[in-house]
């Protein structure tokens, strides 16, 4: 069988954004293998994935690491890849371009800049919303895209039987109060007031629960909710993506848990200030939803309290 690769580096959330595509690329490739380029954090999460034949790792090393470079290249080469699609379209994987098929098109090598629309600059294109990208990526290499612009990730969530036992876990509210260090300006500050008043309306209908991830445990101890942990460590992705499967509404930043609760098809909500467009990342489902706002510490915990309200009953 022929060999077909899709490279994929990350992170969680534009994993996320990506999986409808990956599923299209392999429903309209049945007769051959398709393969995944991506990093080391997403192996376990891609090797579950039912549409792929394997993973690849690329350790994103410096492209001055000439002896790592070489290797890898060797490495793709040997499998003889008929087709590639870009759904990174960064800088490194149009270098990488140039080294294993320096001047094809977008019959060999599918990316942003292979498939440009007619008319249309890079800059402009890249203001589109991310699935609306990706559903002209792949129509220019005429697949069919049913998944691409409503990713289902139901495939990575595994059996948590034992954790909700463990927490006597029922129905419940996920908040997902953090974001990376580097990224403050993601980080709406009012989730203690929010819990304190979803624990006044509800009592013991609800738990209102947090799911921290590694670098994440000490802060969430601060917060008055139900910290969920597998004995004592983080979540993995796949035990992450089944508790907010099972939630009865997840309130999150502009994180890749929030981009996992939309592709999840769970009621939820996305708290989104100045850094990003939440219409640019597509993020808005039939169940899942936005708020848009040009400074996060003038979301009052109100409003968010009352789309909470307004979804549930």
């Amino acid at each position: 069988m022929s060999n077909i690769l899709i490279i994929k580096h990350g992170s969680l959330g534009d994993i996320a954004q990506a999986s409808g595509a990956i599923q299209d690329i392999s429903e309209n490739n049945t007769d051959k293998n398709i393969y995944i380029l991506t990093t080391k954090p997403y192996f376990n999460f891609f090797k579950k994935n039912p549409y792929l034949k394997d993973v690849i790792i690329d350790k994103r090393l410096s492209r001055f690491n000439l002896f790592y470079l070489y290797m890898l290249m060797r490495k793709l080469k040997k499998y003889k890849f008929i087709k590639v699609f870009d759904l990174q379209n960064s800088s490194r994987t149009s270098f990488y371009k140039k080294i294993l098929f320096p001047k094809s098109s977008s019959d060999v090598w599918s990316s942003s800049d292979t498939t440009l629309p007619k008319g249309k600059t890079k800059e402009e294109f890249d203001k589109l919303p991310v699935l609306e990208r990706f559903d002209h990526q792949l129509k220019t290499s005429n697949l069919n895209t049913k998944n691409t612009l409503k990713p289902d990730l139901s495939w990575v969530c595994s059996d948590i039987s034992k954790i909700k036992n463990d927490y006597n876990l029922d129905q419940y509210i996920l908040l997902f109060p953090f974001c990376s260090p580097h990224l403050p300006m993601k980080k709406w500050p009012y989730y203690q007031e929010l819990i304190n008043i979803l624990k006044n309306r509800f009592g013991n209908k609800y738990k209102i629960c947090i799911a921290p991830g590694p670098n994440e445990i000490n802060e969430a101890s601060n917060l008055d909710a139900l910290i969920i942990l597998n004995n004592k460590k983080s979540l993995d992705i796949p035990e992450l993506a089944s508790l907010i499967k099972g939630s009865s509404f997840v309130v999150a930043n502009d994180t890749g848990p929030a981009h996992m609760s939309a592709h999840l098809g769970v009621n939820g909500l996305a708290l989104h200030g100045s850094h990003k467009s939440a219409k640019l990342q597509s993020i808005e489902r039939e169940n899942f939803k936005a708020i848009q706002v040009s400074d996060l510490n003038k979301l009052s915990y109100q409003k968010v309290y009352e789309h909470i309200i307004n979804s549930i009953y």
